[in-house]
């Protein structure tokens, strides 16, 4: 038993060759071991699309992650760029003790892991600077309020390099509430720091109908600003899916 109280168990998928991580009973990543690049949760496929469309296919890119999970997006950041420099923030070393150790990390995967909270820790980083942030820490509007705050955002978006891009994953209930405040929150941040808002990436049913479910949020001077760059980017990402796919650029109506 982790010393914060949670079960952790990691335990064959039943569908595929992966494995699952499980967290007090409930599903939290997927891994598969023979092919990294796999990944079976949208909002994780979601972020990964966005990994690709911003750098040259295979180019190298600082990333760190706030919130371990099973490091699936590590893995996947290695599978798809060799020799990325990665760094995973986890509160819990017992979570990170566990997964590492039965769910090995690719070949050459270069990750720092620090323990502790997810906001002093990336304090103590200084001037540390990255390609890709992604958080993935959140559980809806009982999150900690010093990982949700207009601060914190602001904070995290200064450790981004000149083409870097922040991905934040939400999930939310019914109603989508908040979801809302959040990407208000980040867009008076991303605003605030001379940056042109946030994007949203979710399945169509989640933002149309207000359906419990993760969505994405995207900021950072990596994305576009120019009219038919964006347009190309929604596009792209869209095709990528999963289906069916909503992509929100700065300013789009939901």
């Amino acid at each position: 038993m982790s010393k914060f109280s949670q079960r952790i168990r990691i335990v064959p998928s039943g569908y595929d060759g992966g494995w699952i991580l499980e967290i007090d009973g409930d599903v939290q990543s997927h891994v598969d071991l023979h092919d990294p690049r796999l990944i079976r949760f949208e909002y994780l496929r979601r972020i990964g699309n966005v990994l690709d469309s911003c750098w040259p296919k295979g180019q190298p890119i600082r990333l760190l992650h706030l919130g371990a999970g099973a490091l699936t997006l590590a893995r996947y950041g290695q599978a798809t760029r060799p020799g990325s420099r990665q760094t995973v923030i986890e509160l819990d070393p017992d979570l990170i003790r566990l997964v590492t150790t039965e769910l090995p990390l690719p070949q050459g995967t270069d990750l720092t892991v620090i323990t502790g909270d997810a906001r002093s820790e990336l304090s103590r980083l200084e001037h540390a600077c990255f390609d890709a942030i992604i958080v993935d820490i959140f559980t809806g509007k009982d999150t900690a309020t010093h990982l949700s705050d207009a601060d914190f955002y602001h904070e995290t978006l200064q450790h981004l390099t000149s083409q870097g891009v922040l991905l934040v994953n939400i999930g939310d209930d019914d109603g989508q509430e908040f979801f809302d405040q959040q990407s208000q929150v980040l867009h008076r941040a991303a605003v605030s720091a001379g940056l042109s808002g946030v994007w949203t990436l979710a399945d169509a049913s989640t933002l149309e109908q207000r359906l419990a479910g993760n969505a994405v949020l995207a900021a950072g001077p990596g994305l576009p600003t120019d009219h038919a760059e964006v347009a190309a980017l929604r596009s792209q990402l869209a095709a990528a899916g999963p289906y069916p796919a909503r992509v929100l650029a700065p300013g789009d109506p939901v």
